[in-house]
């Protein structure tokens, strides 16, 4: 709650947190909306491979130009500017700056870029969860060996469902369910970019006026989103991905608790402790009530008369046996709410979510019959989604991770729903990405249950 005071006495110390933004794009163009807004706060350098898209977002979220008009780190630093630049690395490597934000959405460069801040020792906020999900946990502990902070994005649903976690753990309760709302029909597993904007009410027309990335935007519909960033609160708190892939369990709000509690116990998860996804579309189509679509959830276990009656006293969204309760957040403002984990980072040394272990993976899951010969696109593309799994399943049937599924081609035909596994693509394990990714399976490996 002294996030603000600290960011206020660095303004009048005239020592300002100095930030580097790579990646312009929603998210990145979010947060330099409220960061020029903010105090202690000192955006050195932004780096972008379109520069003109760059001066373009700055000038959408309201940018003075002379802000963006520094010729060099060193005139950003003395002068208080920010310098606009295609080069990261050399972004990464400015003398002054605290912290880096990658906001790229491309799992390769956030390692690479990740790796960099380390050797440089800058603190890390990884808005880019493919790359968390991808290799997380050894990014974390590579962090943590140079003596930085390496976190999850807050404003992003993966870090406000970690401190929703969090302040039940830490009010003592036991977590049984964690997750997020989003729109979900089955049949959205088969969305392409071609399809993307049907499902969102959207024309083609208003999504490219907007610059919106039509492959990016259907990871978030055909499941792949949800995957990734369910992989990243599990590996994060330690809760468990399904067996069976997210259900996507069509659910209002005040029947989170209702239903996401054990099978045991009537409810629909296969244990306590489990990351789910619920719906605010029916599976067949048309809303449901009072739906979450937009925000986070928690829900959490009384165990005792007393703990119930206080539940039942305070009004608490509850099952029947009034035995478990939820807490939700309705919204979430992504970029916006970023300074969070820039300022928790920079003052006080602390991640909003974190890789702890390797406890969930996204893998790749044909959309189609693909043939022999054909060339993967990727999260959000024609041919896979990514479905979670636990990670030791991952690891026994070798599965392809969805952000690896990438620019390599099938050497053998695949068929719908099947899971990708990396004995069927043609890959280079000298690829740096691949051999980091190799390197995460290595070094955290899950025991087998």
């Amino acid at each position: 709650m002294n996030l603000h005071k600290l960011l206020a006495a660095r303004e009048a110390e005239k020592k300002p947190v100095r930030i580097g933004v790579i990646g312009a794009g929603k998210f990145g163009s979010m947060y330099l909306a409220q960061a020029i807004r903010t105090p202690g706060i000192h955006v050195l350098g932004i780096a972008d491979l379109d520069l003109d898209k760059a001066r373009a977002a700055l000038a959408r979220v309201g940018w003075p130009e002379d802000q963006y008009s520094a010729h060099s780190f060193a005139a950003a630093r003395k002068h208080g500017g920010t310098f606009l630049t295609d080069d990261a690395a050399a972004l990464i490597a400015a003398d002054g700056l605290d912290v880096v934000i990658d906001a790229t959405g491309n799992p390769g460069a956030g390692i690479r870029h990740a790796l960099l801040a380390f050797d440089h020792g800058r603190h890390v906020v990884m808005v880019n969860v493919e790359a968390d999900a991808l290799a997380g946990p050894l990014l974390a502990r590579r962090a943590a060996e140079a003596g930085v902070v390496y976190s999850l994005a807050y404003g992003d649903q993966p870090a406000l469902i970690c401190e929703l976690v969090d302040w039940a753990r830490t009010c003592g309760f036991e977590v049984i369910a964690a997750g997020k709302g989003t729109r979900y029909r089955p049949m959205f597993h088969q969305s392409t970019p071609e399809t993307v904007w049907d499902y969102y009410g959207l024309s083609a027309e208003h999504a490219r006026a907007n610059s919106l990335n039509p492959q990016m935007f259907n990871s978030f519909i055909d499941g792949t989103k949800s995957g990734i960033e369910m992989a990243a609160v599990a590996n994060a708190t330690g809760l468990s991905a399904p067996s069976r892939g997210l259900s996507f369990p069509a659910i209002s709000i005040p029947d989170l608790a209702r239903f996401l509690k054990p099978e045991a116990d009537d409810g629909l998860l296969e244990r306590r402790g489990m990351v789910e996804v619920v719906s605010s579309e029916k599976h067949e189509g048309g809303p449901v009530p009072d739906n979450l679509r937009w925000g986070v959830y928690v829900v959490f276990a009384g165990d005792t008369e007393y703990v119930r009656r206080c539940f039942r006293e305070y009004g608490l969204a509850r099952d029947e046996e009034g035995n478990y309760a939820a807490l939700w957040r309705p919204f979430h403002l992504i970029g916006l709410e970023l300074g969070i984990s820039v300022a928790s980072a920079a003052l006080r040394r602390e991640a909003t979510g974190s890789a702890q272990s390797w406890r969930a993976d996204v893998v790749a899951t044909a959309k189609f019959d693909l043939p022999e010969g054909d060339m993967l696109d990727g999260e959000g593309g024609y041919k896979v989604w990514g479905k979670i799994m636990p990670a030791e399943r991952s690891l026994a049937l070798g599965g392809l991770p969805i952000g690896l599924a990438h620019g390599v081609r099938l050497n053998r035909a695949v068929k719908a729903g099947e899971t990708l596994r990396w004995s069927d693509v043609s890959f280079d394990a000298a690829d740096p990405a691949i051999a980091f990714r190799r390197q995460m399976e290595a070094a955290f490996a899950p025991a087998p249950r």
